[in-house]
């Protein structure tokens, strides 16, 4: 069974039939599968089911994350009733003495009719009854403006009190006063009709205010919470809680009660009122879209991890708080991948307070929801971050190793056969004058043995490979791969990128074995210097796996747009520009047809873009068609047998179910590093053997190294650590240690790739450090024992 995410929001979601539309965002889900028997569920609700079935996210079990902490029971904690109490100051000998009752309000058990299971409880607080305030009391936002200068002038903020007590106090007040027009009723996802200026306004006026005018906001938001807690929801209600989100009183740790019952509630709408939603965040500015994602990442990070003394519920208590956050926060997600560009770069939606968890137990509890029955943050990736998902790909990877190792070992005993060390490895024994023709006969004769810790060997060399030999093997392989003479890819100089090329026909096993190489890299946490552009590794994760006991499935085709073929032939994209703005008559002044001709060894090929393509004029009304079949044509049908043979190279290796959790971009941060040199993070994490950092020949050592041009920089990561990428959290990941050795200062630095270790003699002027240093890594190939 295979799975997918969706393209809008990165939630993993089940494949459906017949291409169903996402539930929330309306993004078109794309892929090959069928319904394992599972009730289908909705879009956010909905979890991912990849050959092992994994499994649909259920609130309603009421579970806790499992990073470390205490599963939830379903006990009632604080509600908004006692949260209203304590804001009002009521002590409890004022309800004892009235004969009210200090029962808590019960949770809000999550529902698709979002009813509150009041019931459940034997004595509730009821919502303190508030009078409908007069229709006449509501202000526009010339008026409010006015009150405030006014009350700022007198320093009397009694008027700004009753406003918010009367805006807040209902849906329906926060409705009249925050829609443009209090008549219309905007019942489209197209418009909110919410003023976004008068939000803005009266939320940076709340907490500009004196701590009871902010109280008496909150009490109001409380009030209406409640009132509104068992009505049917109709299109106002959504525009209060898109109201209400934007609070930015919710920052602040004291209002988190309040603000896991706004979650709750907005959590537990139905499918299609979370589409509206989701086109509704679409819209708003960039600074109200970014502060609701900052609050709810704050909010779930700080339930997580709460600091020291912090007055926040036990997590056993509520145990609903991080799944409604998270769900509200996928819906933001979904609408931010529907934004071109996106209103936030995606790392934004980052909790660096989930890589503190156990990330295992949380894949686990993804991959087998029978054993765990709990919410995963698995099944919301756009949370993780990517040392997180890194984290998790490792230890996936490492655990496929031993399986297959422990496979191997069982097979030898029971023919009877002396078990040895080497059976434990993917061993290479490659000569570096047939670099590429043994390459291709060692991994065409171990593919079994593809999926075991890689160890290279050069034929008529001593090295032991404890890491450096492998990264020299791929760095010269592919250096050898990507040249023109090979004829397998495009070198673009303007793009500074390879792409496959459509005219290489008969090297399927060649492209297997690029695709190999980089599952290679990833399952072994190597970083290859590949350069593809974006679109690449988006085809790579269409889909993000293998379509199972169907090899006829079409894979690596995804729908790429014009932005992805710029950064592929950006000559060619700006002719198609100037194509879709041409003034005159595209059809007798340009006098093209739906054909597509490519060059081919010497002779032109010409195909038709759509049935009869030879025989239908582009126009003006039909040139936008043109385009869209021209780009499908160059990034997916005229190079799918060379790229179906480069994903099924990539994924015989590093099949795993992880690989539905990353992005694009994150694939390709995991392929190719970080390409940021950042010397001053490299100097504060190296140490010292035999030298301190003060000795002369280590302060010569980094100030001619930061004085170096970037390519010779990156020579000396070459020559210290066999690649010249650097790990995906930057050169503060890194390992790196400067060792003396007492020898004649005439010798050449020296390096142990394996273990990013630099030999370096104690040279004793800077003129001469930089010399020798510049011979070394300008002539760094080989590998020799002395």
């Amino acid at each position: 069974m295979a799975g997918q995410l969706c393209v809008s929001c990165q939630q993993a979601v089940k494949y459906q039939q017949h291409h169903k539309p996402c539930s929330s965002c309306g993004t078109k889900l794309t892929g090959t599968g069928e319904e394992d028997g599972r009730p289908s569920g909705g879009h956010l609700s909905g979890g991912v089911n990849v050959q092992s079935g994994l499994p649909p996210l259920h609130l309603n079990a009421g579970r806790a994350p499992s990073g470390g902490h205490e599963k939830g029971t379903k006990k009632r904690f604080a509600g908004l009733s006692n949260i209203l109490n304590s804001i009002k100051g009521r002590s409890h000998s004022n309800d004892s003495k009235s004969g009210r009752s200090s029962s808590e309000l019960p949770p809000i058990v999550p529902g698709q009719n979002m009813v509150a299971q009041a019931a459940t409880s034997s004595v509730v607080d009821k919502p303190i009854k508030q009078p409908e305030p007069v229709v006449e009391n509501i202000k526009n936002y010339k008026q409010f403006k006015d009150d405030l200068e006014k009350a700022k002038l007198s320093g009397d903020y009694t008027e700004m009190q009753q406003f918010f007590e009367t805006t807040f106090s209902s849906f329906k007040n926060i409705n009249l006063t925050f829609k443009r027009d209090p008549l219309k009723d905007y019942k489209t996802p197209e418009d909110s009709g919410i003023h976004q200026d008068y939000v803005r306004a009266v939320y940076e006026c709340i907490l500009k205010l004196p701590s009871d005018s902010q109280k008496t906001a909150l009490k109001a938001v409380i009030n209406s919470l409640l009132k509104e807690m068992k009505k049917p929801r109709d299109k106002n209600d959504l525009r209060a809680y898109l109201v209400l989100l934007q609070n930015s009183q919710f920052k602040s740790m004291s209002t988190y009660v309040i603000f896991a019952h706004l979650l709750r509630q907005t959590a537990n709408l139905c499918d299609q009122d979370h589409h509206f939603l989701v086109h509704w965040f679409k819209r708003l500015p960039v600074t109200a879209f970014s502060g609701i994602v900052s609050r709810l990442v704050q909010f779930i990070s700080v339930r997580l991890a709460p600091p020291e003394n912090s007055d926040l519920p036990p997590l056993i208590k509520c145990s609903w708080w991080i799944p409604s956050a998270t769900k509200v926060l996928a819906l933001l997600n979904a609408a931010n991948g529907l934004c071109f560009p996106n209103k936030l770069a995606y790392t934004k939606f980052y909790s660096d307070a989930i890589d503190t968890i156990d990330l295992m137990k949380e894949y686990y509890a993804w991959q087998n929801p029978s054993n765990y029955h709990s919410f995963s943050f698995c099944q919301y990736p756009f949370l993780l971050s990517l040392q997180a998902k890194r984290a998790i790909l490792q230890k996936d990877s490492e655990h496929q190793m031993i399986m297959t190792a422990r496979r191997t070992l069982v097979q030898k005993v029971r023919q009877h056969q002396m078990p040895d060390m080497t059976m434990l490895f993917l061993n290479l024994k490659v000569r570096r004058s047939h670099l590429v023709s043994d390459s291709l006969h060692e991994i065409a004769a171990k593919k079994q043995d593809l999926k075991k810790k890689l160890r290279v060997i050069f034929a008529g060399e001593p090295g032991l490979d404890l890491g450096g030999l492998t990264k020299e093997w791929f760095l010269l392989l592919l250096r050898k791969i990507f040249k023109e003479e090979y004829g397998m890819f495009l070198y673009n100089k303007k793009c500074h990128s390879f792409w496959f090329n459509p005219s290489c026909v008969d090297c399927n096993q060649e492209y297997n074995l690029v695709g190999v190489l980089m599952g290679l890299a990833v399952y072994n946490s190597t970083i290859l210097d590949i350069r593809f552009p974006q679109c690449t590794y988006k085809k790579l994760l269409s889909p993000a796996v293998v379509p199972f006991n169907n090899p006829r499935a079409e894979v690596g085709k995804c729908s790429l747009n014009f932005n992805d073929f710029q950064h592929v032939k950006p000559d060619l994209a700006h002719g198609l520009k100037e194509l879709l703005e041409y003034e005159g008559n595209v059809e007798d002044d340009l006098c093209m047809t739906f054909e597509i001709s490519l060059p081919c060894y010497g002779s032109v090929k010409t195909t038709n873009l759509k049935p009869n393509g030879d025989k239908i004029p582009v126009t003006n009304d039909n040139r936008q068609e043109y385009v869209d079949l021209y780009i499908q044509y160059i990034l997916n049908d005229a190079i799918y047998h060379q790229f179906a043979a480069f994903y099924h190279g990539f994924h015989s290796v590093c099949a795993s179910n992880a690989l539905i959790m990353l992005r694009s971009e994150e694939v390709e941060m995991l392929v190719c590093g970080n390409p940021n040199l950042d010397l001053d993070a490299l100097e504060r994490v190296t140490t010292y053997d035999g030298y301190v950092k003060t000795d002369p020949t280590i302060r010569y050592f980094w100030e001619t190294v930061k004085g170096l041009s970037i390519s010779l920089q990156k020579k000396l990561v070459l020559f210290t650590t066999g690649s010249d990428r650097i790990p995906i959290g930057g050169m503060g990941e890194m390992t790196f240690k400067i060792i003396k050795v007492e020898t004649s200062s005439t010798m050449l630095p020296m390096a142990h790739t394996c273990f990013n270790q630099l030999i370096l003699p104690p040279y004793k002027s800077r003129r001469q450090l930089k010399q020798k240093l510049t011979i070394a890594i300008s002539n760094a190939e080989g590998f020799g024992l002395e």
